[in-house]
């Protein structure tokens, strides 16, 4: 099995800062893509970043300048750096990735139970 645990979420101002870790543990052969995802109340889930395991990244507009997406290969840990944070950034935010489980050649999705981030004043 497969799971992806979240972590570093909270309550911050407008203007502020949060970093948000998700590591994979299991039976993981390797990892291909990792990334965030948010969903915001009555909205839809939404790709916020991604990065690939030769370290390309991938960030949706609203988030590009302020959000860094980085990678720990030998801990298979996914970071989001999130600097001057928007009340519309309020969401609670999901691990994804794209893992190659033991004894497979097929990837698999797998998500984290997701963590509240909440920018307000």
């Amino acid at each position: 099995q497969v799971q992806l645990v979240e972590s570093g979420g909270g309550l911050v101002q407008p203007g502020g800062s949060l970093r948000l870790s998700c590591a994979a543990s299991g039976s993981i052969s390797r990892i291909n893509v990792m990334g965030w995802y948010r969903q915001a109340p009555g909205k839809q889930r939404e790709l916020v970043a991604d990065i690939t395991s030769g370290g390309s990244t991938n960030y949706e507009d609203s988030v590009k300048g302020r959000f860094t997406i980085s990678r720990d290969h030998t801990q298979n840990r996914v970071y989001l750096q999130m600097n001057s944070l928007k009340p519309e950034d309020t969401a609670v935010f999901y691990c994804n990735a794209n893992v190659y489980p033991m004894g497979s050649s097929w990837a698999r999705v797998y998500w984290g139970q997701g963590t509240q981030v909440t920018v307000s004043s």
